[in-house]
């Protein structure tokens, strides 16, 4: 069963959800930019970070019937819809962007969920899974959205995208301050010194994956890397010298 609606715009609305707002938002800026001209998808509870798209030629936030949903944006026109995460309202290739977060964890049917993802993507198209982490104690903090349903480990979701058709890109990690109010004023700390010396200590997990032909064809062309890199997100292919042995070398089948 997913968290209400209700309770996921509580937790964003206190501290500790304007640190994840604040944290997560960092990352996804590197990653993907102003997105001009793009169309974005937000699957699950994505609208805390949609707006800052700016330039996106359409934005859509797609909220699972079992969360529920609520207007967004406020003061202007609605562009959030409730959906059935196995079967999308909308046609394939319609989306240059996909993000996904609150989705996965308390989906019914996870690969289902990520075959809509995927169809509803274009050919060039790029997503986003936002996880909790499973080693880190945001997913054992219950009174924080990452502390309901499955967490993932960085594998698990690579191997998740690849049984539904895609590759995997790049990576990242955040949120290594623990769910403690009295140490948010120390994140920006933690977050320097989790990602070199506790990686495994973070709250969540971010994987990047393009369609197969078009991962290749990115693999072969050495583009779009420096972005990625000072996004935080690291190429998914890197080797364990490249990272000072903090990430493993992604296997490929």
């Amino acid at each position: 069963m997913r968290m209400p609606i209700e309770e996921l715009r509580q937790f964003y609305g206190e501290p500790s959800g304007r640190l994840v707002r604040r944290l997560l938002a960092d990352r996804l800026e590197g990653a993907w930019g102003e997105a001009d001209g793009c169309d974005v998808l937000g699957l699950g509870y994505a609208t805390p970070w949609l707006g800052a798209f700016v330039g996106a030629r359409r934005l859509i936030a797609a909220m699972p019937s079992g969360q529920g949903v609520e207007v967004w944006p406020r003061g202007a026109r609605n562009r959030a819809v409730l959906v059935d995460d196995r079967a999308l309202p909308f046609a394939a290739g319609s989306f240059d962007r996909v993000l996904v977060v609150h989705a996965l964890e308390e989906a019914d049917d996870v690969r289902a969920l990520m075959a809509e993802a995927i169809r509803v993507l274009s050919p060039a198209g790029r997503i986003i899974l936002v996880a909790a982490a499973r080693g880190g104690l945001w997913a054992r903090a219950e009174s924080t959205p990452f502390g309901h349903g499955r967490p993932f480990t960085r594998r698990q979701l690579e191997r998740l995208v690849r049984e539904v058709g895609l590759e995997p890109a790049a990576w990242s990690q955040t949120l290594y301050v623990p769910p403690w109010p009295v140490l948010y004023g120390m994140a920006d700390g933690f977050e320097q010194v989790g990602r070199r010396l506790v990686p495994g200590a973070a709250g969540l997990i971010l994987l990047e994956a393009t369609r197969q032909a078009y991962a290749l064809a990115r693999t072969a062309a050495q583009t779009e890397r420096v972005p990625l890199l000072e996004a935080g997100l690291e190429p998914a292919s890197a080797s364990r010298d490249s990272r000072r042995a903090l990430v493993e070398p992604v296997e490929h089948a």
